[in-house]
This record gives C-alpha cells, sequence and structure tokens, in this order.
C-alpha cells in the first residue's frame, strides 16, 4: 500500500463522485449536506472567499495554502469568525476526500484558533434574572424572559414554540423544542409557568405561535434579542446581555441547585456531557483557593 492509498483509507468514504466532477458540484454536493439553511448560507459564503483567497481549483489546494488562509485571517478576524471559516473549509475538503474528490485530506493537519473562554463573564446570577423579569413592563416580555430561562432554549427554539408545542403535565406541563439540525427535546415546565402561559392564552389556533409581534406575526429573533437587552439595562446589568444568557443562566443555577450534568446536558441538548461541564469551570462553586493561609 503507497502513502497514497494509506491516505485514502483514513475515513468512511461515501458513494464516489463522478471523476469529470468539478469544484463547483462538489460545493453544492456538499451544501445539500447540511440541514439548516442559515449553515448553506455561511459555509458557502466562508468556501467562496478561501476560493477567492488561493485562486486556483480546490483539488491543487494543499496544507501550505491553508495555513497560509488561516494567517490572513488573523490579520481581519475575531478568533470566532475565524474558527467558523477554516471549519468550514476542512468540513468541505473532508467530504471531498471522503468522495474521493481529493486524494487526501489535507484540512486535518491545520489546527483550528484557540478563542479564549468568556462564559464566566456571561453568566447572570439569579439575582439579575430576578430582577430582569419583576422589573420588566409587559407581560408577554416577562413571560418570553421566563420562557428562554426555565426552558434553556435557544433564540430560536423559543420563538419558533407555537401553542401545539405544549403538552400539559402533572404539576405543570412541558414544551417541545425544534433545534439544530432538525433535532428535538422536551423540557418540563414549572406549574407557575405554565398556570401563566395558558391564561395568557386567547383562542389562538394550534399552529399560532406562542410570542406574537404587535402585529400578530411571530416574534422575530431580532425582537426578542431587543427584549431581552432592554430588560438587562432596566436591571442595571452591564455587558451585551441576549436571550442565550438566560440559556447559560439556566445551566449554571440548575448545577449550584444539585442538578447532575447529565440532567442538564440533556435540558440543553448537548450531545456530549463534557459540553456542560464547562459551566461548572466558569462557576465553581468550591476550590482550592479557599485552603490557602494567605489570601
Amino acid at each position: 500500500m503507497t502513502p497514497q492509498t494509506a491516505l485514502m483509507t483514513t475515513a468512511a468514504p461515501l458513494a464516489q463522485i463522478d471523476p469529470n466532477a468539478d469544484d463547483d458540484l462538489l460545493i453544492a454536493m456538499w451544501l445539500r449536506s447540511k440541514e439548516s439553511p442559515r449553515t448553506r448560507e455561511e459555509y458557502g459564503r466562508d468556501v467562496e472567499r478561501f476560493r477567492r483567497f488561493v485562486a486556483k481549483p480546490l483539488r491543487a489546494v494543499g496544507l501550505n495554502d491553508l495555513q497560509s488562509y488561516a494567517d490572513d485571517l488573523r490579520t481581519g478576524y475575531a478568533t470566532g469568525s475565524q474558527q467558523r471559516m477554516l471549519a468550514s473549509v476542512k468540513s468541505l475538503i473532508t467530504f471531498g476526500h471522503r468522495l474521493g474528490y481529493f486524494p487526501f485530506d489535507a484540512g486535518k493537519a491545520l489546527k483550528l484558533p484557540k478563542q479564549k473562554d468568556t462564559l464566566a463573564q456571561r453568566l447572570l446570577s439569579e439575582e439579575e434574572v430576578i430582577a430582569m423579569i419583576a422589573l420588566e413592563p409587559s407581560p408577554r416580555n416577562k413571560l418570553l424572559i421566563r420562557s428562554l430561562y426555565v426552558s434553556a432554549g435557544r433564540i430560536s427554539e423559543v420563538t419558533g414554540i407555537s401553542w401545539q408545542d405544549l403538552k400539559a403535565r402533572e404539576e405543570g406541563g412541558q414544551v417541545t423544542l425544534y433545534g439544530k439540525g432538525g433535532k428535538t427535546r422536551a423540557v418540563l415546565i414549572p406549574a407557575k409557568l405554565w398556570c401563566d402561559l395558558m391564561n395568557a392564552r386567547s383562542d389562538e389556533a394550534d399552529d399560532a405561535p406562542l410570542f406574537r409581534s404587535r402585529v400578530g406575526k411571530r416574534l422575530s429573533k431580532t425582537q426578542a434579542w431587543r427584549i431581552v437587552r432592554a430588560a438587562a439595562l432596566r436591571a442595571g446589568i452591564k455587558g451585551n446581555v441576549s436571550p442565550h444568557w438566560m440559556r447559560h443562566a439556566h445551566a449554571s443555577h440548575s448545577l449550584e441547585r444539585g442538578a447532575s450534568l447529565a440532567l442538564v446536558g440533556s435540558t440543553l441538548g448537548h450531545a456530549n456531557v463534557s459540553t456542560t461541564s464547562k459551566y461548572v469551570h466558569a462557576r465553581p462553586s468550591d476550590s482550592s483557593s479557599r485552603v490557602l493561609a494567605i489570601g
């Protein structure tokens, strides 16, 4: 077996692509493998930027081209953007390699830049969440903030809730959230919030949105972001508070109150418990620093 053959067998092959296929066809097939329209749009834009940078067929791209591209991104993009743009290109090359379009996976050796973990700066206290809810004058907005916090849902998941996604349960109810990659999960709703949600319903159809705008349409993600941001400012909270901070707060507070990593991870829809454990590190309940003689 030659070194090139060995590289070609490092990943389970997909159905082989037409040997006469070009870069455009490969990219189209790759994008079709992504379920989210937003992901397809972002990935497509990232790859087009890479193609303009290398200015040659993708089959001629090597690790040196990828490294040069990574160096170029450092001059004008934040670390998070660099990660996403490089990950897009790596994903395409891996996909093409598994199809047999590329003889080897040139992106496998490319390391993504590490981003500073700022999670600890984005964790609200229970008192801050309570203040945001208490000082919010709009009943609808109160329910939105409480739903974001209690369900730990992403902004798209919570604004996407329809009445038919709610189901009564003993001592409250549950909501089905439709998340990234078409994944769904059910989250229990405590009795108090459940009663308030049911009392807020008038005669809407089952497929009507839970949260409506003033003109009766489904509340947009931008509108929800503005509501949460205004509530944080009203409560005197500094920082660019967003709906996702409610998700972070849910994870941090539930862990502090004794919920297991597995349970919190299941509620948040994490595929790996290691993702959930970052909240423990961001806001530890104990530390060896507490036993030091010099403080």
